[in-house]
């Protein structure tokens, strides 16, 4: 029934052994007198430290320390020289110890009818003792070693501090006069109980008079009266009582009482919590006997031995639901933890787990010693006082941490609460009893209800402290019979009429109706699920538990039990081979249940899990290898059933890996084996999915969670199916929605999920085909209505409002409500303001203290106080596995595993603005956020924007101005949004006509004025905002709002470098589109002069103004991009460009140097290109540059066909030229080509009978061969000309 969570291997056996209640830290010491302190978490040891002898670090640390402090060396031997002896007792000590202690007592004492008057489980937290100081302390034979492990610094106290008698035993005393301070509790070798103060570190009081023998044990508990009281037990076998509740003039205090426990002597006591009733003290003694005692009468109820010849070592008080039967855990000197079912009743004592096959052999296998020793022996345990699913052990092999199963929940079910009604209830299961459990608030005003007065003095809520909310709970009983007593699952259905009742170790459910408790229904089934719409439900049929045969007292021969045990595994194996079918029935409204399927899907895998929720979600066994880790776990649940009732292999204790196991493969982490179906067709839905360890479902079925062992998997459900993200809490054991909040619960925490899907494309898809099938439909009953007539409109005018949809991410914020941990105190390490003390206690207030005080008072609006925390304190979690009710009354309500209520306030503005966005009330969270301090209110903006409330949280008077702009872009408030721009960028002087400044005042450095230059930053830090907005104005139609924007843009964008280039061209772009010519061209201007030709270019082609756009290109120097403009529209001053273009190219050529080596061919192939030569007088000439644009012949040859004709110029042909042809072909004249400057076709015609080409870079090629394209190619490529590449 355990599983291994953690193993730690030691070399010598494990005696003593205690764990941090909030921490993951176990402290252990073994027969050496070796103590550590263990993570078992991340499995890494804190410290280390020798107590039984002199620990060497120890001794040259405390010297150092006092070295450093000033102090001389000392003449005697110093304390941390001293050996320790025998280590009897460790423990830790810091306030969330002190803080569990006190509630674990109060808590007890509350269970009891006549201790709910004087005690209430709701208590003020103690005041901090020990200052964020972490001690672990060791009561060893010859002193106490108090350890700090935060610093790491130690004090000794000598056992001559305490009248020179050895320490046994020691306990924290929970109640101190204020002088006291910390209080610790040692019981002597001489019978007296001695106190000793952490603060003077000095002898306080004794307790005498009540022991004869030496103290072996101590505890503290509270009465039912009230009354805090110390109990004792020693050699003398005596159990005696004392008043805790002492003052500080007391030295000397006697017993109140004296009980002959057992005979040789008590070993331990420990305190049993009672459901509804008062608390017992459980004591074992060397008689080998465990005896119960009552609180109130201090009779004995109850002695027995749990197992006969072997004496109890440890004892702890256990309450689990897996296991509701079993009261008490213990452990004497073999491999077993034993657990004693019903202690005052039947006193069944049965092994609850069998720790060596725990324990993998290849973790043994590195150690020889470990490997030897095939048995472990216990030799100490202790359960985890917070989480009771923990339970660790100290063997001669190491420690031993398990785990049971810590996502069983009690078996309790809420019942919704009738409209107008405060007091709310839940029907729960104990033992053989159904019961119903009525809660409430115990009064009205209390702050979680949002009264004006819910803020405190400090301006911190009442409801955030660590004190609990006061609740009024009263538990009736049903009178209808309940069959089993075992482990149980109730869960109920939707409309909250039917509460199902499944016990999956028999395997039986019944159902009641809720009013009479009637049995509407029953039957065999291991699981059950709710449809979350409907009175319907699934359940896992199971076929009945084989009976074994029985053996007549007479046949006792070993061939007779041979055969009944090979018929009962015979018969154990029909059984599990047998597939169980997944049955769906509906209760109807006269409480008949009728089926409606009787098998889903015909799936030849079984089912292990059944998920409710608005879609069935069926997990199947996959078949995949398990590591013999899961399979020592999976064999040792399921070879005893958890009560005497039923058959332990179909056990439902989940048989998955732990954390423990390693060398995890993905496919075998994960496997695809849940499906979804659908509860009115129970046809699958969607694919195969990763099993998860359970789902919630919304009620309004918009949103889903689906939670797996690392995280939590949050989809929505509308329109369609869509994953919106997933949260990292681990280990969660359950949740529920309320709207848009998903409140989950972890084994040592509370969350708050807030969840909204956004806006995704589909959304708005949806949308408009809704309102086209809205439209359609109206049309079809008009035209029924009136005929075809109805179809005929007359036209009006009709104002249009454009709305802007924009898209929204999802949102996902997890905040943490409540968990096990102390509010944080100031750490020992800063330096404390020295406080002044009158008679004992503090009369004055540091300075610091209280003007941090008067600061965390904020007030508001109308005098209300207001908080200054974002979120509140982490409030106190209940101990144990808890059921999630939800929220009622605006407070969280939870059940324990005790069957008690717990409410957790919700009434911090921080959580309840956020609760009522989420829950849709967004006017009452912008209200609710006047109780918050202002420099929150961003915060709280962000989130309301996520929820889709970006109108209302523009009415939130703490916001900045960026996030204002944000939010009014969101709500299309673009009035607004360009009111904070202005006002971010501080130009509203800036683009207005009545300013007196122009273009050239900005670009002027003397007219410059300094608060004009901030405007004009200010613009250009903001301007994709502006242009932002620009865009949403125009989608609107606000054309006030876009030219207003447009005036300031313009105004930065005329300064030399301010803007961008993408800036500038949507700039130009949104200027030509309304019409803004004027500052369009003075823009063009400015770009220019800021040599920005690209962009002055874009701009003039908006305006249309060719002349502009080659001034642009002029003046910036992008000649290319003129000469080709001008040639593809065919401008006059192309001559002009072409010739100021390749002047330019010339000078660049001439004036950059041409030493450039090059190899025999390259030389080679330079004098093939060369043109050639017609003249001596040309041979010291280099041709000019000239590059042309596509198919425009040369400007040289053009001077030169005007001098003379061209018909008598003789044909010079290239080297590479074809043969003459006697049909020319001639390329038409720039003048004919198209203006878009696309390359010119081809045309032919008779030029002399010789054919002449225009190449592409301008130079003519005469050939007398026929034209054809190849030839043409050849002819180009074997040009050479000059070009702006081959001068570079």
């Amino acid at each position: 029934m355990l599983r291994l969570r953690a193993f730690r291997p030691t070399n010598d056996k494990i005696l003593k052994i205690q764990l941090h209640p909030t921490h993951p830290w176990l402290v252990t010491a073994d027969a050496s007198d070796h103590v550590s302190v263990w993570n078992w978490e991340h499995r890494q040891v804190i410290y280390e430290l020798k107590a039984g002898g002199i620990d060497q670090r120890r001794l040259v640390g405390a010297k150092l320390e006092k070295l450093a402090e000033g102090e001389s060396e000392p003449k005697g031997r110093p304390i941390e020289a001293m050996r320790g002896g025998s280590v009897k007792q460790v423990s830790f000590y810091d306030d969330d110890v002190r803080f569990w202690q006190l509630w674990r007592n109060r808590s007890a004492a509350a269970e009891a009818h006549s201790g709910a008057n004087n005690v209430t489980s709701s208590f003020n937290s103690p005041a901090p003792a020990t200052k964020g100081r972490h001690f672990l302390v060791i009561c060893c034979e010859n002193k106490a070693i108090f350890l700090d492990l935060v610093t790491m610094r130690g004090r000794d106290v000598p056992k001559q501090d305490l009248d020179n008698k050895s320490l046994l035993c020691m306990e924290f005393l929970s109640r101190s006069a204020a002088g006291d301070g910390p209080l610790v509790a040692f019981g002597g070798s001489d019978g007296v109980i001695r106190v000793l103060s952490m603060i003077t570190w000095k002898l306080v009081r004794r307790y005498t008079g009540g022991h004869k023998g030496a103290i072996s044990c101590l505890m503290t508990f509270m009465a039912s009266s009230g009354e805090a009281l110390l109990v004792s037990g020693a050699s003398d076998g005596l159990l005696v009582l004392w008043s805790a509740d002492h003052g500080q003039g007391s030295r000397e205090l006697v017993p109140k009482l004296s009980l002959k426990a057992h005979d040789g002597g008590v070993l331990a006591v420990e305190l049993s919590r009672v459901i509804g009733g008062a608390p017992q003290l459980i004591t074992i003694g060397v008689d080998k006997t465990l005896a119960i005692w009552d609180t109130i009468s201090f009779k004995e109820l109850r002695r027995i031995k749990p197992v006969p010849k072997l004496a109890c070592h440890s004892v702890a008080s256990w309450c689990h639901p897996r296991a509701p039967n079993l009261d008490i855990l213990t452990c004497v000197k073999d491999s077993h933890i034993w657990a004693i079912e019903h202690p005052t009743y039947s006193a069944l004592t049965r092994p609850l787990c069998e720790l060596t096959s725990l324990v993998p052999q290849h973790v043994l296998a590195p150690n020889k010693k470990l490997r030897v020793c095939n048995i472990s022996l216990v030799y100490c345990m202790v359960a985890h006082p917070l989480q009771p699913h923990l339970v660790a052990a100290g063997t001669n092999i190491g420690v031993i941490l398990s785990e049971f199963d810590s996502k069983s929940l009690p078996a309790v079910a809420p019942l919704p609460t009738p409209p107008g009604l405060r007091e709310h209830s839940a029907v729960y299961l104990l033992e053989r009893e159904l019961k119903l459990l009525n809660f409430q608030l115990s009064s009205t005003a209390n702050p979680s209800l949002g009264s004006n007065g819910s803020l405190s003095e400090t301006g911190k809520s009442r409801g955030d402290s660590s004190e609990n909310l006061h609740v009024k709970q009263i538990k009736k009983h049903i009178s209808t019979p309940v069959p089993h007593d075992s482990y149980s699952v109730l869960s109920v259905s939707s409309s909250g009429r039917y509460v199902a009742v499944v016990w999956p170790d028999i395997p039986y459910f019944s159902i009641y109706k809720v009013g009479d408790w009637s049995v509407v229904d029953s039957g065999s089934a291991r699981l059950l699920a709710w449809d979350a719409c409907g009175d319907r439900f699934a359940l896992l049929e199971s076929a009945l538990p084989p009976r074994v045969p029985v053996i007549p007292k007479g046949a006792s021969s070993r061939r007779a039990k041979e055969a009944a045990a090979v018929a009962a595994q015979a018969a154990a194996a029909a059984a599990t081979a047998a597939p169980a079918t997944v049955q769906v029935r509906i209760l109807l409204d006269d409480g008949t249940s009728n089926i409606l399927m009787r098998s889903i899907a015909g799936r030849s895998e079984p089912v292990i899990g059944l998920h409710g929720g608005s879609l069935l979600g069926v997990a199947y066994r996959t078949s995949r290898r398990i590591n013999p880790i899961a399979a020592t776990a999976i064999s040792t649940i399921q070879s005893m059933p958890l009560s005497g009732f039923g058959v332990g292999s179909l056990s439902s204790f989940p048989a998955s890996d732990d954390e423990f196991s390693s060398h995890k493969f993905p496919a075998e982490a994960a496997p695809q084996n849940f499906q979804l179906y659908s509860w009115e067709t129970f046809q699958p839905v969607g694919g195969p999915l990763p099993q998860p360890e359970w789902t919630a479902w919304d009620q309004t079925v918009e949103y889903c969670a689906f939670a797996y062992q690392k995280y939590i998997v949050i989809s929505s459900l509308r329109p369609q199916f869509r994953y919106l993200g997933d949260v990292a809490i681990p280990h969660a054991t359950g949740a529920v929605w309320h709207r848009r909040q998903l409140f989950v619960a972890t084994p040592t925490t509370i969350e708050i999920v807030f969840v909204d899907a956004g806006v995704a494309r589909i959304d708005i898809e949806t949308r408009k085909k809704r309102e086209e099938i809205r439209l359609k439909e109206a049309q079809a009953r008009d035209v029924a209505e009136h005929g075809e007539l109805a179809l005929i409109t007359v036209d009006n005018p009709v104002t249009v409002t454009n709305e802007r949809i924009t898209l929204r991410p999802p949102m996902l914020q997890v905040v943490r409500l409540a968990s096990f941990q102390h509010a944080p105190s100031v750490p020992p390490f800063l330096t404390l303001p020295v406080h002044s003390k009158v008679d004992g206690e503090d009369s004055a207030m540091p300075k610091e203290t209280e003007e941090r005080r008067v600061n965390e008072v904020a007030v508001g609006g109308g005098g209300v106080s207001v908080a200054v925390t974002r979120f509140p304190m982490e409030q106190k979690r209940p101990v144990g596995p808890l059921i999630v009710v939800g929220v009622r009354d605006g407070v969280l309500w939870l059940v324990d595993r005790y069957m008690s209520a717990h409410a957790l306030s919700l009434s911090h503005p921080g959580i309840r603005c956020r609760c009522l966005a989420a829950y849709g009330d967004a006017i009452s969270a912008v209200k609710w956020a006047s109780r918050l301090g202002r420099e929150h209110h961003d915060d709280l903006a962000q989130f309301m924007l996520g929820m889709g409330y970006a109108t209302e949280a523009l009415h939130l008077p703490g916001i900045s101005k960026r996030l204002e702009f944000d939010l009014a872009m969101q709500s299309n408030d673009l009035k607004r949004a360009l009111q904070c721009l202005i006002t971010m960028s501080n130009s509203r002087a800036i683009g207005q006509e009545n300013t007196g400044l122009d273009i050239n005042d900005i670009l002027s450095l003397t007219a410059v004025k300094e608060d004009t230059v901030d405007a004009v930053q200010g613009i250009v830090k903001f301007a994709k905002e502006f242009l932002d907005l620009i865009d949403a104005a125009d989608a609107t139609g606000q054309v006030d709002i876009a030219r207003e924007s447009l005036k300031r843009l313009a105004a930065a964008g005329s300064l030399k470098g301010a803007l961008q280039g993408h800036e500038l061209r949507g700039l130009a772009l949104r200027l030509a589109n309304h019409g803004e010519l004027t500052r369009l061209s003075g823009l063009v201007n400015n770009l220019i002069s800021a040599g920005l030709g690209r962009e002055a270019a874009f701009s003039a082609a908006l305006l249309g103004d060719n002349v502009l756009m080659e001034k642009a290109w002029h003046d910036t120097g992008m000649l290319a991009e003129g000469v080709l403009h001008a040639h593809a529209h065919g401008r006059p001053s192309l001559k002009n460009l072409i010739q100021v273009w390749n002047k330019m190219l010339q000078k660049e050529l001439e004036s950059s140097p041409a030493a450039v080596k090059t190899d025999a061919a390259a030389a080679f192939l330079a004098s093939l290109e060369e043109p050639k030569l017609t003249s001596l007088a040309e041979a010291g000439k280099k041709p000019p540059i000239e590059i042309l644009p596509p198919g425009m012949t040369s400007l040289t040859l053009s001077a030169q066909r005007n001098l003379v004709p061209l018909a008598k110029i003789p044909a010079k042909p290239l080297p590479l030229e074809a043969p003459p042809a006697t049909t020319p072909t001639t390329i038409p004249s720039p003048a004919t080509q198209d203006i878009a400057g696309s390359p010119p076709e081809l045309n032919e015609s008779t030029l002399d009978g010789k054919t002449s080409v225009s190449s592409p870079t301008g130079n003519s090629v005469e050939s007398t061969a026929p034209a054809s394209v190849d030839m043409l190619v050849t002819n180009l490529q074997n040009t050479s000309v000059p070009t702006a590449e081959s001068k570079e």
